[in-house]
């Protein structure tokens, strides 16, 4: 039989529209998804304050986002060609890989009581790395401190869970010593009301600790309880923590009410002395408040605070601002050269590459 004029025309059509769609298949039936490692670039917005952040901000230098779809993004660390993350709301950490691809690593990641958690952040906080490399967190909802054995979700080991018999707060940040002490800082945001009188709230500080022996800590051994040390008491939220590169000081930042920097003179025991303000930017009315922060091989610090990602002298003078599109919570040295700077961000992760490379670990990491 024929096919005559308009049946031709239709037969015709057909037969293309079928090779068109074989040729551009569903990733689904016949391609490999397609995996974007970088899903937007657009110029950084720096405010220079100082002409020695020329020497840090590259001037063509581009922010990028490498990661959307969350709710609260936090406690960033470079490992394994990976970058883990935690998202505090959906109470996991999840792996980023240069492919572009996002995992569940482990959830849930803080929270795992028998009732219904009816605060706003049942997931973990920080995380740092140890000596050996071991991820180490800090659990925030789920109120101690751990850490992973060979990388395996299935293994960790509790480094810090109680002070005196009480229950801590909900450990927030953390960065170890090179002696392989760990210190963190102990906010109540884990925490359902996140107040001082929250009535699961059994401690009546909010402080900043000490696991003298944290990195050698033996496998399947309980934490020793008897030996974590308070060092801070006046800081009613203190939040982000990291040493200077020759750790000679330990910085803390508070979140509120006052949005301040602290730095402190690290002792041979481990213990803190002459506490002194970096930066006070309390009187900055827009968005944002000291949180999660790191240090470059010279000494410069890189800390979320109002507007977005704050960057200073090792004296605390203000070098830069760098504005993000979303408000920062905490940032990550990663890559090979360690100069790529993560930057974690309401629902999103974003990056830049900068030109003084991170503190070595595990130091300011």
């Amino acid at each position: 039989m024929k096919i005559r004029g308009p049946l031709l025309l239709i037969a015709v059509g057909c037969v293309g529209l079928l090779i068109f769609r074989t040729l551009h298949a569903s990733p689904g039936l016949h391609q490999t998804p397609v995996h974007r490692a970088v899903l937007g670039s657009t110029p950084l917005q720096a405010n220079r304050l100082d002409p020695s952040a020329d020497r840090i901000i590259p001037l063509n230098a581009q922010l990028e986002k490498i990661a959307t779809g969350f709710t609260w993004t936090e406690g960033p660390v470079w490992l394994n060609n990976s970058l883990f993350f935690a998202d505090i709301t959906s109470n996991s950490i999840r792996r980023w890989t240069p492919d572009g691809r996002v995992t569940i690593f482990l959830q849930p990641s803080g929270y795992k009581g028998p009732d219904r958690y009816n605060g706003r952040e049942p997931g973990s906080n920080g995380m740092t790395l140890d000596l050996s490399g071991s991820l180490t967190v800090a659990g925030h909802a789920q109120r101690d401190v751990y850490k992973f054995e060979l990388l395996n979700p299935n293994a960790t080991l509790i480094l810090a869970d109680t002070y005196k018999g009480k229950r801590l707060n909900s450990p927030n940040d953390l960065v170890y010593r090179a002696d392989g002490s760990l210190y963190f800082t102990d906010p109540p945001y884990g925490l359902e009301t996140q107040k001082d009188s929250d009535p699961k709230k059994q401690l009546t500080i909010n402080g900043v600790y000490r696991i003298p022996q944290a990195a050698t800590q033996k496998s399947g051994a309980p934490p020793a309880r008897d030996s974590l040390q308070l060092l801070i008491t006046d800081l009613p939220r203190p939040n982000g923590i990291a040493f200077s590169p020759d750790e000679k000081f330990l910085y803390v930042n508070n979140s509120e009410p006052k949005k301040i920097w602290m730095r402190y003179r690290l002792q041979s025991d481990g213990t803190l002395t002459d506490p002194h303000l970096l930066y006070d930017a309390t009187a900055d009315p827009r968005p944002g408040s000291p949180d999660g922060m790191k240090v470059d091989r010279e000494g410069n610090i890189y800390s979320s605070g109002p507007g977005g990602l704050w960057i200073f002298s090792p004296e605390g003078k203000p070098l830069a601002t760098i504005s993000i599109p979303e408000r920062v919570s905490n940032v990550a040295w990663g890559d090979a050269d360690r100069k790529m700077l993560y930057i974690t961000a309401s629902t999103s992760v974003y990056r830049v590459h900068l030109q003084i490379p991170g503190a070595s670990m595990p130091r300011g990491h």
